[in-house]
C-alpha cells in the first residue's frame, strides 16, 4: 500500500495541526505563507518548480533501512521526475486534454542520466517534440541535472585532497545500495579523464585572467619540479594579504628565457610593472635577471628558506643545526645592520672549517634582509615573515 504525502514548496510536509480551528471565524483556513526568497524564485523560474510534489513513501522502504541520506536521495529522484513532468505539462499541456495553444507534444520517454553525489545515475526522462513535429525540444530541468560539470569539480577537489583515482568511490557519500548498483563514472579511468579535463580548463582560465584590477604589492616566483618537469610558478599578494595564483610556465630548468616569457605574459595581461613591487625569489640568477628586465622598480627579497637550505647542504649534520639556529636568530633581528653583521660574523667563522658554506652564506646576503630594511611595523612583522620572506607559498 502506498502512502502519499504532499510536500508544499517552502515547507517540509503539510500537517493538519498547522490549520487551527480557532482561525475559522476569522476566515483563514490555511497557514500564513512565509515571505518568498528572491534567489530561490529565480532558480525555480528557470524550469518552473511545481507547487506540490507527491512522494510515494512505500517505494522508499528499502532506502529508509539504509539511513536518512539514502532516503533523501530516493525522494529526490522522485521529485526530479515530478519537476520534469511539470515542465512537460507547461509545454504540452495536461495529459489527455486538448490544448490548442500548446507549443509541444508528448513523445514518450527515453533513458537518461543525471549527476548525483559524484556519480552518473540512470533515469527515465520524458520527451517532447515541437507542435509541428519538426524538432526535439530539450527540457531545461533535465539539462540542469544531467550536466557533468559538477563531476569534474568533484574529481579535482578529491585529487587535490590526495585521494587516488582507485579510491575515488570510497570518498563519495552513501546514496543507497539501489542507486550505487546502477551508478557509473566512478572507475579510475573515468575519474582520471575528468580530472585532466577539469585541470586543463582551470589552467586555461588562470592564464586568461585579466590582472589589471589586482593591486599586487608582492610577487613570488619559484620553480616547482614534477616528475622531471620544471614549472615556474608566479604567485601575487595584494594589499589585503590575499594570494593570487598568476601564471605558470613549463620547462626543463629555471632559465632566464623561460622566466622572462612568464613575466612578459603577466605584463600583457595587465599587471602593472611600472611601480615598485616586492619580488621574493630563490637564489637562481635567472629569476633575478628576468625580473630586472621586465619590472621598472623591482625590490628583491631573497628567500630565507632557500638560503638556509643551501648553507645546510654544505655542512655536516652536527654543525648544520647550530648554523641554522644562528641564522634564524639573525633573520629575526628587526635591525638590518645588526642582522647583517651577525651573518657576516658567522660566515667568517665558517671560513676556517667549511669555506663552501661560508661562500654560500655570503652570496646575496644583503637581499635576504630586504624586508628588515623596509621597517615593517611590529604588528605586521609576523605576517610579512610568513608570506614575504620565503617562496614556500608557491
Amino acid at each position: 500500500m502506498s502512502v502519499k504525502t504532499p510536500i508544499k514548496k517552502g515547507t517540509a510536509v503539510q500537517k493538519n495541526y498547522q490549520t487551527s480551528k480557532s482561525r475559522a471565524h476569522r476566515g483563514r483556513t490555511t497557514p500564513k505563507k512565509s515571505k518568498p526568497d528572491p534567489a530561490s524564485q529565480a532558480r525555480e523560474a528557470a524550469f518552473g518548480l511545481p507547487d506540490a510534489v507527491t512522494v510515494t513513501l512505500a517505494e522508499l522502504a528499502g532506502e529508509l533501512q539504509e539511513g536518512l541520506l539514502a532516503l533523501a536521495v530516493g525522494a529526490g529522484l522522485q521529485v526530479l521526475g515530478a519537476v520534469m513532468e511539470t515542465e512537460v505539462t507547461g509545454l504540452a499541456g495536461p495529459k489527455g486534454k486538448w490544448n490548442p495553444d500548446r507549443v509541444a507534444v508528448r513523445h514518450g520517454d527515453d533513458s537518461g542520466e543525471v549527476t548525483l553525489g559524484g556519480r552518473r545515475v540512470p533515469i527515465r526522462r520524458p520527451r517532447v517534440r515541437s507542435a509541428d513535429g519538426t524538432k526535439e525540444m530539450q527540457l531545461e530541468s533535465y539539462e540542469l541535472f544531467s550536466s557533468t560539470e559538477l563531476l569534474g569539480r568533484m574529481a579535482m577537489e578529491r585529487m587535490l585532497a590526495k585521494l587516488s583515482t582507485r579510491r575515488y568511490s570510497a570518498g563519495l557519500e552513501p546514496v543507497g545500495r539501489a542507486v550505487e548498483e546502477v551508478a557509473r563514472s566512478t572507475s579510475k579511468s573515468a575519474v582520471s579523464r575528468r580530472f585532466v579535463a577539469a585541470t586543463e580548463q582551470a589552467l586555461e582560465e588562470l592564464l586568461a585572467t585579466d590582472l589589471s584590477a589586482l593591486d599586487i604589492v608582492c610577487l613570488m616566483v619559484d620553480g616547482v619540479h614534477f616528475a622531471g618537469h620544471c614549472c615556474v610558478v608566479a604567485l601575487g599578494i595584494d594589499t589585503e594579504g590575499v594570494k593570487h595564483p598568476l601564471a605558470l610556465e613549463e620547462g626543463d630548468t629555471e632559465n632566464a628565457t623561460l622566466v622572462k616569457s612568464l613575466l612578459v605574459a603577466l605584463r600583457e595581461r595587465g599587471l602593472d610593472v611600472t611601480r615598485p613591487i616586492l619580488c621574493v625569489l630563490d637564489g637562481a640568477k635567472a629569476l633575478s635577471t628576468a625580473v630586472k628586465a621586465v619590472f621598472d622598480h623591482p625590490v628583491i627579497q631573497r628567500c630565507q628558506a632557500h638560503k638556509l637550505r643551501n648553507v645546510k647542504d654544505k655542512l655536516p649534520d652536527a654543525v648544520a643545526s647550530v648554523v641554522e639556529r644562528e641564522m634564524r636568530a639573525a633573520y629575526r633581528n628587526p635591525d638590518p645592520l645588526q642582522a647583517q653583521a651577525a651573518l657576516e660574523e658567522l660566515a667568517r667563522k665558517l671560513d676556517r672549517t667549511h669555506p663552501g658554506a661560508a661562500a654560500s652564506l655570503r652570496e646575496g646576503l644583503a637581499e635576504t634582509l630586504t624586508i628588515n630594511r623596509l621597517k615593517v611595523p611590529p604588528t605586521l612583522a609576523r605576517c610579512y615573515r610568513r608570506d614575504f620572506l620565503t617562496t614556500a607559498g608557491v
